[in-house]
């Protein structure tokens, strides 16, 4: 980590041994942001911000934990709150796809109460260990941050491991035993809404929550090449893209009328309302390849095949 009270860590910025960083006396956040501005002019103020905040926690853990968990939910519920007032105040309503089912302010409140529940009982646990694993599997944390170019192709690659972890474990999770014992929750809601991403059991939110934490950690422990910076862009992006995927509205501007490949809220609001079919997350290729796109010929091809295999148990 960019602490630089390690003394095997001074190559990383350059301090004087007698700097205030290392005196007992606490000290402030931006006293520790100064001091290394005016060593480090070569550092951009973002980088100098970051390390001046492990500077001043003092402790790797809780310094990442805190900015991981503050950063989750400050993301998560602001991105979710312009869809909460879309919804309160009747706005773009002839661009809601269920536009007979608006979610009320006290079902907005309820959803809001269990997803809160889950984040600071399954999810804020997993944060504050994964600074430990990350350090296991050789994510760097160290300044400078890494070009936008190797964090740009980094982030598509999670995209796709995502959406393939998504998509088969969200299909296996619509099988009978363990949609009852596990997914059903989710599905609460027939016509999704912003808040209701996160919205699912805690066994769900950690299976799925591995295809966010655990692929990039994957590909870190193969390739040797992942900065924690990544990491968070990369969450905060699969976040805008999951309340996005739930809010219920559909717009000319949606993404997926320039990635067509992309599936969007139209993609997915159709599988809360109908429970079968659309299982991917952020792309639409495994449900076209493996036929679970749900169109109006889809249902009726895989209606015919199951009238089929029940005919073949009759004879």
């Amino acid at each position: 980590m960019p602490r630089v009270s390690h003394h095997g860590e001074l190559h990383k910025l350059n301090l004087p041994r007698n700097s205030t960083l290392f005196s007992a006396t606490p000290e402030t956040y931006w006293s520790h942001f100064e001091e290394i501005s005016k060593y480090n002019v070569h550092l951009n103020v973002f980088e100098r911000l970051w390390v001046a905040w492990y500077a001043f926690m003092q402790n790797d853990v809780l310094a990442t934990g805190i900015m991981s968990f503050v950063m989750h939910e400050v993301v998560y519920f602001g991105r979710a709150l312009p869809w909460i007032l879309i919804d309160t105040l009747g706005l773009f309503k002839k661009y809601k796809i269920q536009d007979n089912k608006i979610p009320t302010l006290k079902e907005q409140w309820e959803c809001a109460r269990l997803v809160l529940l889950s984040h600071f009982t399954v999810e804020l646990p997993q944060i504050w260990l994964f600074h430990p694993m990350a350090q296991y599997f050789g994510l760097t944390t160290t300044v400078p941050f890494p070009s936008l170019w190797t964090m740009a192709y980094q982030i598509a690659i999670f995209f796709v491991m995502e959406d393939t972890w998504h998509y088969f474990l969200h299909r296996a999770l619509h099988w009978g035993p363990l949609y009852k014992a596990i997914h059903k929750i989710h599905h609460q809601y027939s016509a999704p809404f912003g808040l209701a991403a996160e919205y699912a059991s805690p066994i769900e939110v950690m299976l799925l929550g591995f295809g966010t934490v655990g692929c990039p950690i994957l590909w870190c422990a193969f390739t040797g090449d992942l900065h924690i910076l990544t990491m968070y862009i990369w969450i905060v992006l699969r976040l805008f893209q999951a309340i996005d995927a739930h809010s219920g509205y559909e717009f000319p501007w949606s993404l997926h009328h320039f990635l067509p490949f992309w599936a969007g809220a139209d993609h997915h609001d159709v599988h809360h309302e109908k429970f079968i079919g659309n299982f991917a997350s952020s792309f639409r290729w495994w449900d076209f390849v493996l036929d679970t796109e749900y169109t109006p010929e889809s249902v009726k091809r895989w209606r015919e095949k199951k009238a089929e295999k029940v005919a073949k148990k009759a004879n």
